[in-house]
């Protein structure tokens, strides 16, 4: 079972009679602490079949070996979005750095996105779909109230019954996922799980609002984490954090219909005794607040995933931020003082894609050939929440 800090530690305590390591996860990396295992249980353990054995806690790494994206096909170009709002290319391009977005329309899916990038990842990796141990779904826009990943499962072809769930942490799911990965690899004995980031925010967008329906677009992107000797790791270490009272500023808040169809309403509601049918509202956002928010916390953040890694700016070869607008990626480059020629960004082309964003990037990065193995990556998400986090990465 796992405490407050992280750390696993046995059910019952008092049994010491064999040891063995165990990883102990922290906010900021993973370290090592002993375990204790009753030598019976054990034992018992031996007797069974191997497809029923408890799995062990070992120490290992895990590394991206490979990655996968897909987006919608309708093109949505600062032009298109002037003929609809007051707006231009120019405003837009100026204040945000983008100029086109992806758009899902009625007959698309977001969870056959996800799945078409999913397959992208385990083609490079060369790893049969059967071989998944776990799906994750970093998204907050799901298909299905209850969560999109275990379609994607099924989609995919895991005919194991792989574990699959939702993660939901707006524009930082990403790199949550990186690490919730890196957990089940590093502390539960998984070999291959895949973590895949999906959003539709123009779902949920106010297309009359210039000041938001600029910035969105929809797509997907995925990566497979295996197992690996811990020599090859390719996880250094992450940061993450969260802070309830920005809500205010970045939200999509759930609102009751004001009027039901008839007395009872379409969900059964009587007299206003139960609850109504309800809908979530259209992004809400304080650019400004969002935007001091992540100059401010992003580098902080990647500094102090550094040295926990025992690096400097200088040890990173790219640096990948979720790609919300290039002022904010320009500025957290600047304070990490890193060139614009060892920066991501594919911001122009898709827009804001939440937790699609730095999949997205990086799967067009190692594509195109701009990110090789071996490459170490500054990786950071922020929005929504607020949260925050950022992973010190190295590709392959």
């Amino acid at each position: 079972m796992a405490n407050a800090s992280g750390l696993f530690t046995p059910a019952a305590p008092s049994v010491r009679r064999t040891c063995s390591p165990c990883i102990a996860i922290y906010r900021s990396g993973f370290c090592f602490s002993p375990r204790i295992v009753c030598s019976s249980i054990a034992q018992c353990a031996e007797k069974l079949p191997p497809s029923h054995r408890p799995q062990r806690l070992v120490s290992s790494g895990c590394k991206l070996v490979g990655c996968g994206s897909a987006v919608p096909s309708l093109q949505i170009s600062n032009d298109d979005l002037s003929k609809i709002i007051d707006t231009n290319d120019e405003w837009i391009s100026v204040r945000t750095g983008i100029r086109n977005r992806r758009i899902l329309t009625g007959k698309d899916s977001l969870t056959d996105l996800a799945a078409e990038a999913a397959r992208k990842a385990l083609q490079m990796a060369e790893v049969d779909p059967e071989e998944v141990d776990l799906v994750l779904m970093c998204t907050s826009t799901p298909e299905d109230l209850f969560g999109s990943a275990p379609q994607i499962q099924k989609a995919l072809g895991c005919k194991h019954n792989p574990l699959a769930y939702d993660i939901t942490a707006a524009c930082s799911g990403f790199v949550l996922g990186l690490v919730s990965a890196a957990c089940y690899i590093k502390g539960g004995g998984f070999k291959n799980v895949l973590v895949i980031g999906a959003d539709a925010l123009s779902r949920y967008v106010d297309w009359t609002d210039r000041g938001s329906c600029i910035l969105f677009g929809d797509a997907a992107g995925a990566v497979l984490m295996q197992a690996c000797d811990s020599d090859e790791d390719g996880l250094f270490s992450f940061d993450m954090h969260s802070d309830g009272e920005g809500q205010r500023h970045l939200n999509a808040t759930m609102k009751e219909k004001e009027k039901e169809d008839h007395e009872l309403g379409t969900n059964g509601s009587l007299l206003g005794l139960l609850p109504r049918g309800s809908s979530y509202s259209c992004i809400q956002m304080n650019g400004k607040e969002v935007f001091r928010f992540a100059v401010r916390v992003v580098p902080h953040s990647i500094e102090l995933a550094l040295a926990k890694a025992g690096l400097t700016g200088s040890s990173i070869d790219w640096l990948l931020l979720h790609q919300a607008n290039q002022r904010i990626i320009d500025a957290v480059a600047t304070r990490l003082e890193l060139s614009s020629d060892r920066v991501i960004s594919n911001l122009a082309n898709y827009g804001n894609t939440s937790a699609a964003s730095i999949p997205l990037a990086l799967d067009e990065a190692v594509r195109s050939g701009k990110v090789q193995a071996g490459h170490t990556i500054a990786a950071a998400g922020f929005g929504a929440g607020l949260t925050w986090g950022s992973a010190i990465i190295r590709w392959g």
